[in-house]
């Protein structure tokens, strides 16, 4: 790469960076005219990417900018008052100058452009003279033409003050010395009057100098996205190395050889962990644009809106934040025009005239929370079900038994729009199935709540990263294949008698009544032997006279549930995606491709392709109502939140709950395996030691502590937190089960949230942080994890 080269990509990323900033500042700038500030800060971005542009010769770019420069210039000096027709004219410039750059970057010239009515417009804006008073003094020179002010370092004399090494006095009387003109440093002063030791000053210095490289720009660089790619695909074939030695090592009976794998597992697994932090951006960098997106939509239907954020320092992989902009872009744009109501409206309802759109994102159990809030009116649910009755989505029938949760996946229908006109924001029939699918190819979901006449919610569920990921490891007709952790509900075998008869037929598809409600099945190898398809013999089980085994893995896609026949299920791996070939990516069976611990590949398959590509989620769907048996599946308060939950007994006749999310594995240890470490009770547990936690003894359970024999089965719960885990060890577990429940809080119990009444029976529902918490206060291993 020229100098030259060089110095335009310098440019043009610090431009892009500006120029996301300037959205943000004009918009606080009209509701704020008076912030000099922001005001002095969009004046030098303009300033600066004007001089750089002339620099370099674009002379579009530069003729642009010099005239919103002007403008600002008058705005600035208080001879101009900022109003929305003066936003809006500023706006529509950065827009122009981004499209230029972007122009500059792939063609390295400007374009063809026509930006003449555009300097028109911010030319006249220039020279209006209707308005006499100005909205704000004029700001001063220096406010707005200098650097904002750099970060505080302290000076010599402060450091060795604050060191005890010299006296106020003696420092004072050194800088009044040196102001009556010696040309020495304070510290050779000090050092020849005797009041310091030569050691002191050049231990003060290395301090001071330590402080200037925190405050300086130089303490971050910045590194091409390629590079990073590059870097977390070498650390992808170390995962892949790892787990061939792991997994040889493991049937090695060498101890020396096992510890060296253990510590390059280890090893791994950190560097692993800090090459994803590299490619960790905060949500912050696609939330910084909405201010803009909404006053935009606002001003074009004539609404107020005010947007609040909370948790923009959130952090997720780049390819995921690339992923989730278009979908949350829509779904901000569609709360705006579809959700919050005119001023005139709200205040006919009792609210205020402006709107709010409340975004949060948070982290929890593994994954990224993403909520976009408004209080609008809500769904309007009759709307809704006629709509899709006249869309012929649904039949009349079907749609006088569904329940409000049912009626609001309806807006999830390809096609579906309640509009009454199509504009540029709305009534394509593009938006929320399409917002369903991206976040669902990136192993996500997507979930809607609305309280008619005060607004709804949209919750996604996203993974942090989609470079390496857990997954089931299964085998079909001698074939591995590897099933995205995400969507794997639980692990289902039948045997003897029960695998002869405990399928079941409804209209020719195969299903199986687990616990009470159909479970429609998917044979593995009949759908990628490519019989799978509507009408064919995948659709029907195989017969079953001999069959001795059937291993169900429990999945959900599109909110539904369905099980996946296979031969075999082998074991849970972290896994390295790697993409599909050309030849490959057609098929929507499969998610990418992997690379096993013995050096044989295995296709990753796509959850929601191949129940789609079956017809289950079709047929759900349409049974969902049939097969309710008349219950509903709602809370009767309209309450509480639908969780799948993990229900384990505690004590005699306590049972209690823990989401399942937050559930890794459920494993089952002899007392044999049980060792001392550090004075708990630890296991070796792929690689690491696990601590356990008997759940009982820190909930103070009443009943007396059994005395285990040798030989004993050990029920534990696996939770893991960054890389650690800890074993849970329950009395007996349950069930899993999903359903709506209310969750009442408590107080004074530690390790418990609350009770809830699931499955008709009070439960405890598990705080496991806190339960972590509360054994961390006796045992190291435990206090590692919290």
């Amino acid at each position: 790469m020229s100098d030259d080269d060089a110095i335009v990509k310098e440019f043009l990323v610090e431009s892009y960076e500006n120029l996301d900033r300037l959205d943000q500042d004009l918009v606080v700038l009209e509701k704020d005219p008076a912030n000099r500030e922001t005001l002095a800060s969009v004046f030098r971005t303009i300033h600066t990417i004007k001089g750089t542009s002339g620099f370099l010769a674009f002379n579009r770019l530069e003729a642009l900018t010099h005239v919103g420069e002007n403008l600002l210039s008058r705005l600035r000096d208080g001879q101009l008052a900022l109003n929305p027709e003066i936003t809006s004219a500023l706006l529509a410039m950065v827009d122009a100058v981004r499209e230029m750059l972007q122009s500059i970057e792939t063609t390295e010239k400007e374009g063809d452009r026509h930006d003449e009515p555009l300097i028109a417009r911010l030319t006249s804006l220039l020279e209006d003279k209707s308005q006499n008073a100005p909205a704000v003094p004029p700001i001063p020179e220096t406010v707005a033409k200098s650097s904002p002010p750099p970060q505080s370092v302290p000076n010599l004399g402060e450091i060795l003050i604050q060191r005890g090494a010299a006296q106020p006095a003696d420092v004072h009387a050194a800088v009044q010395q040196q102001q009556s003109g010696d040309p020495r440093h304070v510290g050779e002063i000090l050092v020849e009057k005797g009041a310091v030791k030569g050691q002191d000053i050049v231990e003060a210095l290395n301090l001071q100098q330590q402080a200037r490289g925190q405050a300086a720009s130089d303490s971050t660089i910045r590194v091409d996205v390629g590079q990073l790619d590059r870097l977390m695909n070498r650390v992808g074939e170390l995962v892949l190395l790892r787990n061939q030695i792991v997994q040889y090592t493991n049937s090695m009976e060498d101890s020396e050889l096992l510890g060296t794998s253990q510590r390059l597992n280890l090893l791994t697994t950190e560097l692993q962990e800090s090459v994803m932090k590299t490619r960790m951006q905060p949500i912050g960098n696609i939330w910084s644009k909405f201010p803009r997106t909404v006053r935009d939509v606002a001003v074009g239907c004539g609404k107020q809106v005010r947007i609040e954020m909370e948790g923009k320092e959130t952090e997720l992989d780049k390819t995921i934040i690339e992923a989730i902009k278009d979908p949350l872009t829509h779904l901000v744009r569609n709360a705006v025009d579809h959700g919050i109501e005119a001023p005139e409206a709200r205040l006919a309802a009792g609210k205020q005239p402006e709107g709010l759109l409340f975004l949060r994102a948070f982290h929890e159990g593994g994954q990224v929370n993403i909520e976009i809030t408004d209080d609008g009116a809500g769904l309007d649910y009759d709307k809704i079900r006629n709509k899709a009755i006249q869309k012929a989505l649904i039949s009349a029938d079907q749609a006088a038994r569904m329940t409000e949760r049912e009626i609001t996946n309806l807006i999830f229908l390809p096609g579906f729009s309640t509009a009454e006109k199509v504009s540029n924001v709305s009534g394509r029939g593009v938006g929320m199935d399409v917002v369903k699918t991206n976040i669902e190819k990136i192993g996500g979901t997507v979930d809607v709540q609305s309280k008619p006449g005060h607004g709804s919610t949209v919750r996604m569920k996203i993974p942090l990263t989609l470079a390496i990921i857990p997954a089931l490891i299964v085998t079909t007709a001698a074939d591995r294949y590897a099933i995205p952790q995400v969507s794997l509900l639980e692990l289902v075998r039948l045997e003897g008698e029960q695998a002869r008869k405990g399928l079941e037929m409804v209209n020719g598809a195969p299903v199986y009544r687990l616990r009470g409600k159909l479970l429609p099945l998917v044979y593995l190898s009949k759908e990628l032997s490519g019989e799978g398809l509507s009408g064919t013999p995948a659709a029907s089980a195989p017969a079953s006279g001999d069959v001795q085994t059937i291993n169900i893995v429990v999945l959900r896609a599109d909110d539904r549930q369905f099980g996946l026949v296979v031969d075999e299920i082998n074991d849970t791996e972290e896994i390295v995606v790697k993409p599909l070939s050309k030849q490959l990516k057609s098929i929507n069976t499969y998610a990418g491709a992997t690379i096993m611990g013995d050096g044989k590949v295995a296709l990753i398959l796509d959850v929601l392709g191949l129940a789609q590509r079956s017809n289950v989620v079709n047929e759900v769907r349409d049974r969902a109502v049939v097969e309710n048996d008349g219950k509903q599946s709602h809370s009767p308060a309209g309450d509480g939140q639908r969780k799948a939950v993990l229900l384990f007994q505690h004590g005699e006749t306590g049972r209690v709950a823990i989401e399942l999310s937050l559930v890794a594995r459920l494993e089952e240890f002899s007392r044999d395996a049980v060792e001392i470490a550090a004075d708990q009770e630890v296991v070796q547990y792929r690689g690491q030691i696990m601590p356990l936690v008997h759940v009982s003894e820190v909930l103070e359970s009443t009943r007396q502590k059994k005395n285990a024999s040798e030989g004993e089965t050990l029920h534990v719960v696996v939770y893991t937190h960054n890389g650690r885990s800890v074993g849970l060890v329950v009395d007996r577990i349950l069930d899993i089960v999903e359903e709506f429940f209310v969750t009442q809080p408590q107080s004074g119990r530690k390790g418990i949230l609350g009770s809830a009444v699931i499955q008709k029976r009070v439960t405890d529902i598990l705080d496991l942080p806190g339960l972590i918490a509360a054994a961390s206060a006796t045992h190291s291993y435990a206090a590692a994890l919290a």
